[in-house]
């Protein structure tokens, strides 16, 4: 009789599991598939988005005026998105953080990265660094090619530069 209901307990632990995990599945799959949120290249999630690197709108975006972006996905007026930047030899980004947490992946060159309280690093091809929200951090591309990167922002995006010293 114990052996039946120990049996039948572990039944029900794994069935309330196995909903649990079905119901945050049905949440997650709601929430990849759009309902209205804007995507990259005009398209939603549910469509995907693949876009080789030729294809890549690369522009000049402002400050540093070194640096080229192509919006990848998202939207960051409202939400998470995806950024390909481009940094020639010896662009530097100067130090600022985002409310939003910002991860950066290098896919070509070598990128000195510094973040507050962390000792710069050179990362190369395959080097990632996260930034968590408001973390002052600041980036250079040091290599004699062309710096490529990825960077990610978890919510809307902003930026605020670091004062310069007077």
């Amino acid at each position: 009789m114990k052996m039946r209901n120990a049996i039948s307990a572990r039944t029900t632990k794994m069935l309330l599991g196995l909903g649990a995990l079905a119901m945050m599945v049905g949440a997650v799959g709601a929430t990849l598939h759009g309902h209205g949120h804007g995507q990259g290249q005009g398209q939603t999630a549910s469509h995907g988005i693949v876009t080789p690197l030729a294809s890549a709108n690369l522009v000049f975006d402002g400050e540093p005026a070194c640096l080229k972006v192509a919006r990848e996905n998202g939207d960051p007026d409202i939400g998470a998105s995806t950024f390909l930047l481009e940094a020639p030899s010896g662009c530097v980004v100067p130090a600022h953080y985002h409310t939003a947490e910002e991860q950066l992946m290098v896919v070509r060159g070598d990128v000195l990265t510094g973040m507050d309280g962390m000792p710069e690093t050179t990362m190369g091809p395959g080097g990632f660094a996260m930034m968590p929200s408001k973390a002052m951090h600041w980036f250079t591309c040091k290599s004699k090619v062309t710096c490529l990167m990825f960077v990610t922002f978890d919510r809307k995006y902003d930026i605020v530069w670091a004062q310069p010293a007077k």
